[in-house]
């Protein structure tokens, strides 16, 4: 990316997202999908409201955050503007937060111990309150990131259904940064459909044209939109 294109601000996001609109284009088309069974998901953390609205008035509605309290002081006033946004979690969740990422979100992707489901399960019961819920899969059994392991998900995903009764909509993951995706990719797959589950969010700025080819419906994007982050 050139000095051009992350100093010339908000201009820049919405060509950055007509062109990405067109990678999903011809990306489906290789995959013989229909464009709209992909879901891009804006991820807006570490931007200024400011430089999100450009997005928002692009006609985008599904964004995601990293830490519930970012999004407790961006999102309110962005979503009198444009109430019909859909705000999803996608960075890990601590248990005393669950209160306050239940009403802020619409969808939480990070679901991935036990004892947060069943935080989740108890704040559902006392409240009515739960978002959709997608459990994060830690496909490279890295042990610096959140997910489940992939040998342990049948048994969370069965508890998270059944024992809790959670509304469990899809799964995610973030392959290793130094391995092939596809493979990460592959595996996310095969446990979805094991357990019926049609949600696969995978793919990010750098990999969501092979996500695209091995069936994701949600690929998660920043730097690519919005450009590199003022941390």
């Amino acid at each position: 990316m050139s000095d051009h294109d992350l100093s010339s601000g908000n201009s820049d996001v919405a060509q950055n997202l007509r062109d990405i609109q067109d990678n999903i284009n011809a990306a489906c088309k290789a995959a013989d999908r229909d464009p709209t069974s992909v879901t891009l998901v804006c991820v807006s953390k570490n931007h200024a409201a400011d430089h999100v609205r450009t997005a928002l008035v692009e006609g985008r509605r599904v964004f995601g955050e990293n830490r519930v309290q970012e999004a407790a002081g961006k999102w309110p006033g962005l979503r009198d503007e444009f109430p019909d946004v859909e705000l999803h979690l996608i960075g890990p969740l601590q248990t005393n937060k669950v209160k306050d990422a239940a009403r802020l979100f619409d969808v939480i992707e990070t679901v991935d111990r036990p004892k947060l489901a069943r935080a989740l399960a108890k704040h559902r019961d006392t409240t009515g309150e739960c978002p959709d819920l997608f459990i994060q899969i830690n496909t490279g059994e890295e042990p610096q990131k959140a997910g489940i392991a992939p040998n342990d998900a049948d048994e969370f995903i069965a508890m998270c259904r059944d024992e809790l009764n959670l509304p469990i909509t899809g799964l995610m993951c973030i392959p290793p940064v130094d391995e092939e995706p596809a493979p990460h990719f592959l595996l996310l797959g095969k446990i979805a459909d094991r357990h019926g589950i049609a949600i696969r969010s995978m793919g990010m700025s750098s990999d969501y044209e092979a996500a695209i080819r091995f069936g994701a419906t949600h690929i998660r994007v920043g730097t690519a939109i919005f450009g590199s982050r003022g941390y």
